[in-house]
């Protein structure tokens, strides 16, 4: 069993940029690809980023970020994160981290966060 804890969310106004980190407990966790999704209030959980396994030299990420935020990984850490940046109010939702996956299904990640909440205010 894989345990990922999220932390870094909070409230920022539009234009304003946060940095999410996500640890994982598992020992393996530079061969897991890594992913971040997010769920606003009654819509279904979204990809956002994901970073290939080893130095992460390959990313995803959804056409709604693009531009804007960045996954990275730190192997040495076992800590993935998603920096944030211009956020809009659009972008205020609950954030989790999952591992062990790939695509951009939620039901291809096999271990989640218990996520964090961003909240943007225009």
């Amino acid at each position: 069993q894989v345990q990922l804890e999220e932390s870094g969310g909070g409230m920022v106004e539009a234009g304003g940029s946060l940095r999410l980190s996500c640890v994982s407990s598992a020992l393996s966790f530079s061969e897991h690809i890594m992913a971040w999704f997010r769920q606003a209030p009654g819509k279904d959980r979204d990809f956002v980023a994901a970073i290939d396994w080893g130095d992460g030299s390959s990313s995803k990420y959804a056409d709604s970020v693009k531009e804007r935020f960045t996954i990275s990984r730190d192997n040495t850490k076992n800590t993935v994160y998603l920096q944030m940046n211009s956020l809009k109010p659009e972008d205020t939702a609950v954030y989790y981290c999952a591992a062990r996956g790939s695509g951009t299904s939620p039901s291809m990640y096999d271990f989640w966060g218990q996520g964090t909440q961003v909240t943007v205010s225009s």
